[in-house]
């Protein structure tokens, strides 16, 4: 591993351990755990290593093979304001982690990411490995729970990213062979064994070549329409509302949604519409892989990525050439953007005996719509894998 020969050469020694976390995608379920929805999502055999060793000191010391500039902090001191680099999801980790649990000691650690960035996950993922070793070298053990809710605070409060728990849900409670169904509302979640009767699949990512940040895309303003169409609907019925921010999509019924949205603004019944329609897609869909019919869970993610980009009106330009490539794909059962749809990358599940020519139709296709990203893109074959509870 390229993290543990950079650390072995940096500090000269090798690492007392080397932490893991899973990226994920989600077939089903985007963009609605905000909202409080359902889920479903698989982790997937690639994501982020790092390679560390405890400081009894108490100081934090980070290298990203991805990015440069080493970040250093003291596990008692973290910064209180972020400061706009790759390590804030790792300070804000840090500083969550210690407003519950006493940190005494640091660790140096060269981080290494096994894909390009955009659109699996990959603050979530960093994040979760960051915290398995700050954990093991402070002698700390977090249920599953506790670690989703302490890597979610990070990016709410920290790196200022209105998220769900999509994100941290798949990297912990993944389990190889099986789909995570997941209520964000009450965190209960189900893992749905690939049945016996599925046809073969395995996970293509397609990466654009364009990478992004959540914070600074429009990632923030579809949470905030979303909750302003909750929060009107709710004062259209004469429902019983509290604050702007305790307002969610999931605690307005659907009939209610029905009645009023046409006296909503149009941006806002669009994101509604994406929401409820996601919702009942999920459902579906979980039921689908249940039965084993997984052309009826593509095709269902296909329908999903075409609301993304038409209700949820996210999308750009290449992820949104992509997708219209991956649905006249021979092979390919379904697929949509993976991630907030902004830039990133695109996921399909595909039939394995297909992979050679799917591999090559769409980077064809793709790269003559946009050829000055060549050398940029590229097309990655997973297959599903454990999260950190299972690892």
């Amino acid at each position: 591993m390229k993290c543990v020969e950079k650390f072995e050469s940096i500090y000269n020694r090798e690492p007392a351990g080397i932490a893991f976390c899973p990226y994920r995608v989600c077939p089903l379920g985007a963009h609605s755990d905000h909202q409080l929805g359902k889920i479903t999502g698989l982790a997937i055999d690639k994501g982020i290593h790092i390679a560390y060793h405890p400081k009894q000191n108490g100081v934090v010391e980070l290298v990203s093979l991805q990015f440069p500039k080493r970040a250093q902090w003291h596990v008692s001191a973290v910064p209180e304001v972020k400061e706009n680099d790759w390590a804030d999801y790792l300070r804000g980790a840090t500083l969550m982690l210690a407003q519950k649990h006493p940190l005494k000691v640091g660790l140096s650690g060269v981080i290494e990411g096994t894909l390009p960035i955009g659109g699996l996950s990959s603050s979530a993922a960093v994040i979760l490995a960051f915290l398995s070793a700050l954990c093991k070298v402070n002698n700390l053990e977090l249920t599953g729970h506790e670690l989703i809710m302490t890597a979610l605070a990070a990016e709410n409060k920290y790196v200022g990213v209105s998220c769900g728990k999509l994100d941290q849900s798949c990297e912990v409670y993944s389990q190889k062979d099986h789909l995570l169904y997941l209520d964000t509302k009450d965190d209960s979640y189900e893992l749905i064994p690939t049945n016996e009767n599925m046809k073969p699949y395995k996970i293509a990512i397609f990466f654009s070549g364009i990478e992004r940040s959540l914070a600074g895309s429009k990632f923030n303003m579809r949470v905030d329409e979303c909750k302003s169409a909750a929060y009107s609907l709710m004062a259209h019925a004469g429902m019983e509302y509290g604050k702007y921010n305790d307002a969610y999509l999931r605690d307005v019924p659907y009939e209610v949604y029905l009645q009023y949205k046409d006296r909503l603004p149009e941006n806002f019944a669009k994101r509604a519409e994406h929401w409820f329609s996601e919702y009942f897609r999920v459902q579906q869909g979980a039921e689908a892989w249940r039965k084993g019919d997984l052309e009826a869970y593509g095709k269902l993610s296909f329908e999903s990525g075409h609301s993304s980009i038409y209700n949820y009106e996210t999308g750009s330009p290449e992820l949104k050439a992509l997708y219209e490539i991956m649905t006249r794909t021979d092979g390919i059962y379904g697929g949509r953007f993976s991630g907030a749809g902004f830039k990133g990358c695109c996921m399909a599940l595909i039939d394995p005996a297909w992979e050679e020519s799917i591999t090559r139709q769409v980077t064809e296709q793709y790269l003559k719509e946009f050829p000055l990203l060549e050398g940029k893109y590229s097309v990655h074959i997973c297959s599903s894998a454990n999260g950190i509870l299972h690892l």
